[in-house]
């Protein structure tokens, strides 16, 4: 078999990738006789993910689908695996927390800063959203006694305020008002009860409005879900499986998915050929993607930034870089989800040095790992521009309408 160029990313491991193809369709029969529970949660879940292992790009699109979902009304949370996070069984991340990557996961850290909803980790996904959906029921129950307890004493005040008005109307009435007096009184109990008469658990919300986004859930099939969305790169079409590349499943896993995204620089070479691979009646979306640069612009770092990051795909970023103008002059890559020790900021120091270099750029993924004294040394040398990544739906319209037709 020839190889078309970039396929192999690890040659030596060819050999193995017909045993993961063979454990891949044990699984897959395992699965449709069966044997593999599929567990479905109280709310709808909408899973993002993808093909490979790495660098398609889901985070940006799991915060673009959280956005669009919470201005429509939804209630959103994220489950997340949180790869590579020291933290142990279900856990609600704090994104304030000193070493929060570390504890959480950088990129469930990453989603819950921008998002600013519960992102809960776990490795058994349907755990988490069972903790995820405890805890809303809980803090919307204590909102609703909270609710009824101010409704009650506001109650309590109308109907001592109303006695005390019908009290002296009591007293100044003539005799044959006596009657007219009492009437009125009861008229306006009447009218305070009436007032005060909710639907019981009203104060809790609409609880039919809630849904969770299950991070790079595509292969995690024993969570159902509502909609399968999966992100789809030239890179994933031309990659071999595990071990000797990136993809986790062969092309044809894609006649699973209920929505394909891709890239809008990628979609018109691309789209005819995932049409193919794709069920008849499944939709394919298309974002814009473009870095997003905190005050000051491209200039972040200087106009002679070195730019780092530990991401799937570094030279993505350094393109991206490029084409926005950032005058990088030197690009410094470590394994994705690399936890950042003294030795590597050092190292980027001393590249620094080595090039002329005014500061330094990275990704909003890296900044999150970087600790007080890390970005204290880093700052020595200039600033540091943290850039985000951020994926817009080119129709949205679409997108909800696709999306609310699955969950509502």
């Amino acid at each position: 078999m020839k190889a078309r160029r970039g396929v192999f990313r690890r040659r030596w491991a060819w050999p193995l990738v017909p045993a993961y193809a063979a454990g891949l369709a044990v699984k897959d029969g395992l699965r449709r006789v069966g044997v593999v529970p599929v567990r479905r949660l109280e709310w709808p879940v909408v899973s993002v993910g993808s093909l490979s292992a790495g660098g398609a790009g889901k985070t940006p699109v799991v915060i673009a689908l959280a956005e669009l979902l919470g201005e429509r009304g939804w209630g959103v949370d994220v489950l997340s695996r949180g790869y590579g996070r020291s933290g142990v069984g279900v856990e609600r991340v704090d994104a304030g927390m000193e070493g929060a990557a570390g504890r959480f996961g950088d990129e469930p850290v990453v989603m819950a800063r921008r998002l600013g909803v519960p992102v809960w980790v776990g490795a058994e996904r349907f755990a988490t959203g069972v903790g995820a959906e405890r805890e809303a029921r809980e803090e919307r129950q204590g909102e609703g006694q909270e609710q009824q307890q101010q409704q009650q004493q506001g109650q309590e005040q109308q109907q001592q305020q109303q006695q005390g008005r019908n009290a002296g109307i009591l007293r100044s009435a003539q005799n044959d008002k006596l009657k007219w007096g009492n009437d009125k009184l009861k008229w306006g109990n009447d009218k305070l009860n009436l007032r005060n008469d909710t639907p019981e658990g009203a104060a809790l919300g609409d609880e039919a409005r809630r849904v969770h986004l299950l991070d790079d859930g595509f292969q995690h099939r024993g969570l159902a879900r509502a909609m399968d969305v999966v992100l789809v790169t030239a890179v994933d079409l031309e990659d071999a499986l595990l071990p000797a590349g990136n993809r986790r499943e062969p092309l044809r896993a894609l006649r699973r998915a209920d929505a394909v995204v891709l890239r809008a620089e990628e979609r018109e070479r691309v789209e005819a050929r995932v049409r193919g691979l794709m069920r008849d009646g499944a939709a394919i979306w298309t974002v814009r993607r473009e870095l997003r640069f905190p005050h000051g612009g491209v200039l972040c770092g200087g106009p002679r930034p070195v730019a780092f990051c530990a991401i799937a795909r570094p030279d993505g970023f350094a393109a991206m870089l490029a084409e926005a103008g950032c005058a990088v002059v030197e690009m410094v890559a470590f394994g994705d989800h690399h936890a950042y020790a003294g030795a590597d900021v050092e190292r980027l120091v001393k590249v620094a040095g080595e090039h002329g270099a005014t500061g330094f750029v990275t990704t909003e993924k890296d900044a999150v790992k970087l600790s007080g004294t890390m970005l204290e040394r880093l700052h020595a040398v200039g600033p540091v521009g943290v850039v985000g990544l951020e994926a817009k739906f080119v129709d949205e319209a679409d997108v909800m309408r696709v999306l609310e037709a699955r969950i509502a």
